[in-house]
């Protein structure tokens, strides 16, 4: 099987690493990494248009070369895609992110991002994460601390990949893999949970009639469900979430055929 594996955290970073370690002791598999140079944690679905982008070929600790870029996660997929590297991609592998990407979280996620690039492509697609060292359920706050230990999970996604011909996966649904930062109790399905976000307007300097705010705070919290992912990740579970990319509210198409929408077409036809 032929493997892109990229990140949104940066081709140096750890959980990239062992995510790759574990992928090359699976039989069969052939990979590739293509990454960015640094850090683009909550670049979300961000693409790069207004300018080239730049890519470095980077030696790996085992003497292979992998390539690392200026722009996005998700235009480390559209290399691959576009014949950077020497395969079209299988199965797309984004992670092992350096903090849980739950709920919420996902929207902003570079590594679900990353992952729904390949779903956009007609590739499967997997996005692993790992709750930081500190229990933070927190993608922000994930990016500052080394989770404990990435191995388990990237184990298990490698024995994921292994056997993906018997993982229930449809056409055009990926796998978001969230792992607890300490002993893993199992594995279990879940649905995504529902992110509570405390941020706040707080004025950080002022200076010549320019103002400096901070947004972001830094303890978000979460609905506690039963059956979602954050309850799985806060019990010592991997939580396996499918996702798909059709955000059509189907039931909502009814209630509007019903609405009169030509009715609006006169005022604007009139200033024509």
């Amino acid at each position: 099987m032929k493997v892109l594996l990229t990140n949104d955290d940066g081709i140096q970073a750890t959980g990239l690493h062992a995510m790759r370690r574990a992928l090359l002791e699976v039989p069969g598999v052939e990979l590739a990494v293509i990454a960015p140079d640094s850090n683009r944690s909550a670049t979300a679905r961000s693409i790069t248009t207004r300018s080239p982008l730049w890519v470095d070929e980077v030696e790996l600790d085992d003497g292979t070369i992998g390539y690392a870029t200026d722009g996005t996660p998700v235009d480390c997929v559209r290399f691959a895609a576009l014949g950077l590297i020497e395969f079209e991609p299988e199965l797309i592998v984004s992670g092992i992110n350096h903090g849980s990407n739950l709920g919420d979280d996902i929207t902003y996620s570079g590594t679900v991002a990353a992952a729904l690039e390949g779903i956009v492509l007609g590739v499967p697609a997997i996005a692993v994460s790992q709750q930081a060292d500190h229990g933070a359920m927190d993608f922000r706050i994930g990016r500052a601390w080394e989770p404990q230990n990435f191995a388990p999970v990237a184990a298990f996604v490698a024995r994921m990949v292994e056997e993906l011909s018997d993982v229930p996966m449809p056409k055009g649904t990926l796998l978001n893999v969230n792992a607890p930062a300490g002993g893993i109790a199992g594995a279990r399905a879940c649905r995504l949970g529902k992110r509570i976000y405390r941020d706040s307007l707080e004025l950080a300097e002022e200076q010549d009639g320019r103002r400096r705010y901070r947004i972001y705070g830094e303890s978000p919290g979460y609905h506690p469900e039963e059956g979602t992912d954050f309850a799985a990740v806060a019990d010592g579970w991997i939580a396996v979430t499918p996702l798909h990319f059709d955000l059509t509210d189907r039931a909502a198409i009814e209630g509007l055929s019903g609405f009169d929408f030509d009715r609006l077409l006169g005022p604007a036809a009139r200033e024509v």
